[in-house]
């Protein structure tokens, strides 16, 4: 929580965080799917976890005033993997109730199924594939379906690929990039947004 207040005083214009679910259901912040005493979210109760894992819901409330990347982490090869991505229809269910406009939220995945999902639930809230490497040839299906860019990890971002996704329709958020260099390149090259540690 202190970390997304730091960020706006910092200048940041978004924020960036993972969505998991405890064992009662409760969707709460967190990028790891074990808490600092080594047991998985998912088997926990919300009201057992540790004080700096917040719900969703009060971490949004201390991102007021910032547009948030909401990541649904829903990774085959962990504990808490959900195949029919319930999950991520909770989470676009969660935001569409709450009271602020539908362009406050972009809502991402590894898992191209869960963005799917948040598209068949919400179609108002803009969706993003994220992604290590991304085939341009995958860049009409996107389209196809809904989303609204893609997030491709910074190591193998090219120019190339930035041009492409704008071609087709899509923004393009990449992530992380803490080089000051690094980050003037891509903005020349018109990318749309930078995750990064050091918004400052």
């Amino acid at each position: 929580m202190e970390a997304f207040q730091r960020a706006q005083e910092l200048g940041a214009d978004a924020v960036e965080l993972d969505v998991r679910r405890s064992a009662d259901g409760v969707l709460v912040v967190h990028h790891d799917p074990v808490g600092p005493d080594g047991v998985a979210i998912r088997d926990t109760l919300c009201r057992e976890l540790a004080p700096h894992i917040p719900t969703l819901e009060r971490a949004l409330d201390a991102c007021r005033g910032l547009w948030v990347n909401v990541e649904v982490k829903n990774d085959p090869g962990e504990p808490d993997f959900d195949p029919g991505d319930s999950i991520a229809r909770e989470t676009a269910a969660l935001l569409v109730a709450r009271p602020e406009p539908a362009d406050r939220w972009l809502v991402s995945s590894f898992r191209r199924q869960s963005v799917d999902a948040v598209r068949e639930v919400a179609p108002q809230i803009a969706t993003a594939w994220l992604c290590i490497e991304l085939d341009p040839v995958l860049l009409p299906g996107l389209v196809a379906d809904g989303h609204a860019a893609v997030h491709p990890w910074v190591a193998l971002l090219t120019d190339d690929l930035i041009a492409a996704s704008h071609a087709a329709g899509l923004m393009v958020n990449t992530w992380t990039c803490d080089d000051p260099e690094r980050m003037a390149q891509l903005m020349a090259a018109g990318v749309n947004g930078l995750c990064t540690n050091v918004p400052d």
